[in-house]
């Protein structure tokens, strides 16, 4: 198996995730915070896809997914364009009500799809190219694209518990 590949599969899992946390809730249930400053599962999805659609594409050298299709206006958040909920305030998490969950899935596949083309042609000697030199150790590519995997089934397993949560409360 390649690091391709597996980086593939790993993407795959997390695309799985988030339907499950995500499938056949209304927009009521998707905006549910199980505490008044919890996050709710809209804001985990939307915020994962932020972080995975900003990383991917500085790493790519290409647009965020957000941005070039419009993605941005059909949310229609009082939020600048490269926002991505790092840092968010209660008040911001309510900003993600009324969200469908056909919209979430939407712009997730969309930038899924942007992940899966990327990360599908890389070879072992594209990992150790330097991404952001911000650190101390500078950032690979391969430990980028650890991290969001990492955000990834983080954000989706705590939208899974508090899908579970909202279930039992039905």
């Amino acid at each position: 198996m390649t690091s391709a590949e597996l980086l593939v599969d790993a993407f795959g899992r997390i695309q799985e995730n988030v339907h499950a946390a995500v499938a056949d809730l209304t927009p009521d249930e998707l905006a549910a915070r199980i505490e008044p400053d919890a996050n709710s599962i809209a804001w985990l999805i939307w915020h994962l896809t932020r972080v995975q659609d900003d990383h991917i594409a500085e790493v790519a050298g290409l647009e965020q997914v957000w941005t070039s299709a419009d993605w941005a206006q059909r949310f229609g958040l009082p939020f600048d364009d490269a926002a991505t909920g790092y840092a968010d305030r209660p008040e911001d998490v309510a900003q993600l009500g009324g969200i469908s969950a056909e919209l979430l899935l939407g712009y997730y596949d969309a930038v899924h799809a942007r992940t899966i083309g990327y990360v599908g042609t890389l070879t072992d000697s594209d990992l150790p190219r330097i991404v952001d030199t911000r650190w101390n150790p500078p950032v690979t590519l391969g430990v980028r694209l650890i991290s969001v995997i990492d955000d990834d089934i983080q954000h989706s397993g705590q939208a899974s518990y508090v899908r579970g949560i909202l279930l039992r409360r039905r």
